[in-house]
């Protein structure tokens, strides 16, 4: 009965911490979804709220054996989830206050989900072809996360994504071939970004720059990244900061496709 009068004792208050612990798991989920993380993720969920009855429940000895253990876990979480604290810290860090407009856009964590309508076909053509010329390329898929920070880095577009113009925006000559293209719902948002390069001496020598920034970037954000090599004209696909394996171009269409929605 004492749980009862205690839920008849809510307030506001009670009700805006519930909705805030909410959003942040949300958040959290999204950040870990399609990671392996994932599984640790709700397992930690159900623990703490198998938890939490336990102590509703008053069962003292289960109790502290499940609050030692949550309290001696919190450093393995922080080993284990690295990357997507890494991610959250980055994506609050590069909010931009100081900018016109809603203040909510603005807010990368706060970004809502929407369609993807990238043209996933023309993309991968485009690759393709470059791939056959060997001319360097690397392209940036926004998802989730807003890449504002980085867009910042470049000259600011607004181009519909045709094969044509990734092809010409790349060409040897092309005064805009240096560095990423992030592209976001069939729009090229920007050329020539600089992207974060990944040091890890475990990568391969074979891989240059280009896949060091696309698993930079996969690693820090939700984005995923598709990579033209310049010596060897082979089209690789990075997500997770990691190589996605895929045995030809409808498989790798299909991959992007699921990844974006």
């Amino acid at each position: 009965m004492e749980i009862f009068s205690d839920l008849l004792k809510f307030t506001l208050i009670d009700i805006i911490d519930i909705i805030l612990v909410a959003f942040l798991l949300y958040y959290v989920y999204k950040l870990v979804k399609g990671t392996v993380a994932i599984n640790i993720f709700i397992g930690m969920v159900i623990i703490y709220l198998v938890f939490l009855l336990t102590e509703a429940l008053q069962m003292q000895l289960l109790s502290k054996i499940l609050g030692g253990f949550m309290s001696v876990g919190l450093i393995a979480l922080i080993v284990v989830f690295q990357q997507e604290i890494r991610k959250f810290l980055l994506m609050i860090g590069s909010t931009n206050f100081g900018k016109n407009g809603n203040l909510l856009k603005r807010i990368n964590f706060l970004k809502t989900d929407t369609i993807n309508t990238t043209n996933i076909e023309h993309i991968i053509s485009a690759c393709t072809k470059m791939g056959s010329t060997k001319t360097g390329a690397i392209i940036v898929l926004e998802r989730n996360n807003n890449l504002n920070f980085l867009v910042n880095t470049g000259d600011e577009m607004n181009i519909t994504v045709t094969k044509a113009i990734l092809e010409s925006i790349f060409f040897k000559n092309s005064p805009l071939h240096d560095g990423a293209v992030i592209i976001a719902n069939n729009i090229i948002k920007a050329t020539r970004v600089i992207l974060p390069v990944n040091n890890e001496k475990n990568i391969p020598e074979r891989f240059g720059l280009r896949h060091r920034a696309a698993i930079g970037v996969s690693e820090k954000t939700d984005a995923i990244a598709l990579v033209v090599s310049e010596e060897t004209g082979k089209l690789s696909y990075i997500k997770n900061g990691a190589f996605v394996m895929y045995k030809n171009t409808e498989e790798l269409i299909n991959l992007v496709s699921e990844d974006l929605v």
